[in-house]
């Protein structure tokens, strides 16, 4: 059983909450992570909701919101009955604390009141709730499938819905299908909530996507014009939809490790550290400081990949030409080092639950110092070239423009977040894989708006800089791997010579590690922002629910906010900005 136990004397909020409601309709729970988790009625949600928000505690970040399918589960004690749960992550920046609210649905689709009127983030978070499970959401102003197509059939996060493709009936397009599937693509402005013309207009509308190289990937934007401003901006999303977290159903505790690597898919390992880490802590795992500095190398490595593309791709967008050429080179050798080090490039899926695939291979010190007394020279330049530039400045500066509260109020994080001024970082806030040893700063701006955005990006890979460095000048030595029985793969050394170790890496390669039950949520300061998984185990070799907290996903959702009113050219660098990749919105 999960070794954490939240008591009610223990948290203020809790204390409060219980005073205010009747405490036998409230309940707590035991979990594997640190956060105070409270199950409580639909009658009091949005009255629990909106007091925490309040002072004194500020809970103002709706990390995440999403749905549990209970049906089939067997390790639920001391949890209330139910068929369906919604689950909302609440953030308190101010107290550095998390709190989860969660809510017992019964019936096969069941009905929870909408709290978009709480944060505007909600939206997408519960029409995608609607989308995977059938949940429905009153008050809700537009519920309507947001990842899957409108002509979809069934809701792919419950469990009778197939894992496989070989569980359902081969795909087929007859003409009356496809006409109905075409007839579906029909643009209809009120079904957005647009409207398609004023009192002395007619507006236009303009497709800018799905394939339009400025919303980099499958993604696109319906929006209103009168003339060349915007009236309204609708996104369109669900083009990448891969059902990542149903796979995660399917696979083994560690066969889920390479999936990870495509969520966002220019973070490589950084996305399977708060994958492993969740596991780890349920799994009770140790991981060797050796291991942990090497992950922490390698996933700052990913954060200038990421960063660099970004910073090419940002300028490109606004005109300037020339920056995505040099970066392009220096991401080269950077990932001519990662795949030395990992055998891959990309993707290489080299973490592991226990520390890492293997250990670093000869001549790993040169390579990086190699770069890093090459590369800070090189950011110099660009420098010049892009961020000192008079038309990118002209083009940026002032332009989709927000402060904390509304970052908070949309659910953004990262340098989205700190280009406000908030200094809010995973990395000095909650540190993790030994971060807390290693002496960087947090990148800050203060208007927020899209140079800024750009500017805090920049920094960043200063930092990574440093951290990269003191990790090559204090690499730990020792193991990769943690000596522990549900590490994957065991020491295959020691299986040449022992029955039991070889009998334990056949049962942890083949049918995978055992997880005792409970649930846990990890979350790194990933490249785009707080990247988490909240995993749920019934004591199996599978998850039985594995939900992805991506940043990307509620950072798209604040474009309506941000285009209104402006020139769609002004659209075109707000969305440059806010550097996404649709596979992390998609999932």
């Amino acid at each position: 059983m999960p070794s954490v136990v939240v008591e009610a004397e223990q948290s203020t909020p809790i204390n409060d909450l219980m005073n205010r409601f009747d405490s036998r309709d409230i309940k707590l729970q035991e979990t594997f992570d640190d956060i105070a988790t409270l199950w409580v009625p639909a009658s009091t949600l949005k009255t629990t909701l909106s007091l925490l928000k309040s002072k004194p505690y500020h809970f103002t970040l709706l990390l995440d919101l999403y749905g549990v399918d209970e049906r089939l589960r067997k390790n639920r004690q001391g949890q209330p009955n139910s068929d369906f749960t919604l689950v909302y992550h609440l953030t308190s920046v101010s107290l550095n604390q998390d709190f989860r609210i969660k809510l017992a649905l019964t019936g096969d689709y069941p009905t929870a009141p909408s709290i978009t009127d709480l944060w505007p983030n909600a939206n997408w978070y519960e029409r995608e709730a609607w989308d995977m499970f059938g949940i429905k959401f009153d008050g809700h102003p537009l519920l309507r499938r947001i990842l899957t197509p409108p002509t979809f059939e069934g809701h792919p996060l419950r469990k009778e819905f197939p894992c496989r493709a070989t569980e359902q009936e081969p795909f087929e397009l007859p003409p009356e299908r496809q006409q109905k599937e075409q007839e579906a693509l029909r643009f209809i402005p009120e079904d957005l909530g647009m409207l398609r013309k004023s009192e002395d207009a007619d507006f236009m509308f303009l497709n800018l996507g799905p394939n339009h190289p400025s919303v980099h990937g499958v993604f696109r934007v319906a929006l209103q014009l009168d003339g060349e401003r915007i009236i309204d901006a609708v996104p369109d999303i669900g083009y990448h939809h891969r059902g990542a977290e149903k796979i995660a159903e399917r696979q083994t505790w560690h066969g889920f490790i390479p999936y990870t690597d495509r969520i966002d898919y220019l973070g490589g390992v950084m996305n399977n550290l708060p994958y492993v880490m969740a596991v780890e802590q349920m799994a009770g795992i140790e991981v060797p400081p050796r291991a942990q500095c090497i992950r922490v190398m390698l996933a700052e490595c990913f954060r200038l990949l990421s960063h660099m593309l970004f910073y090419g791709t940002f300028a490109q967008d606004v005109g300037q030409m020339s920056t995505v050429f040099y970066l392009f080179i220096d991401r080269e050798k950077l990932f001519g080092i990662i795949e030395a080090i990992t055998g891959a490039r990309m993707h290489p899926s080299w973490f592991r639950i226990g520390g890492v695939a293997g250990d670093l291979p000869n001549g790993w010190d040169k390579m990086i110092r190699e770069f890093l007394d090459y590369f800070p020279s090189r950011l110099d330049e660009y420098d010049i070239m892009a961020m000192e530039n008079s038309i990118l400045k002209q083009r940026c500066i002032g332009i989709g423009a927000y402060n904390t509260a509304e970052a908070l109020d949309w659910g953004i994080t990262g340098p989205g977040l700190r280009a406000t001024g908030s200094d809010w970082d995973l990395r000095k806030k909650r540190p993790y894989s030994g971060y807390e040893q290693y002496e960087f700063d947090v990148p800050t701006a203060v208007n927020g708006d899209t140079y800024d955005r750009c500017w805090v990006r920049v920094q960043e890979m200063r930092e990574s800089l440093r951290i990269i460095r003191q990790c090559l000048d204090n690499m730990p030595s020792g193991p990769y791997k943690a000596d522990h029985p549900l590490t994957t793969p065991p020491d295959n050394d020691r299986g040449k010579h022992d029955i039991e170790t070889l009998i334990q890496h056949f049962l942890n390669v083949s049918w995978g590690p055992v997880i005792p039950a409970g649930e846990c949520y990890r979350a790194v300061e990933a490249t785009k922002g707080i990247n988490g998984y909240s995993l749920f185990s019934d004591g199996s070799n599978t998850s039985y629910r594995t939900h992805i907290r991506t940043p990307s996903f509620p950072h798209l959702q604040m474009i309506p906010f941000l285009g209104r009113g402006v020139l769609v050219a002004d659209l075109i660098a707000i969305i440059a900005s806010i550097d996404f990749v649709m596979a992390d919105v998609d999932r």
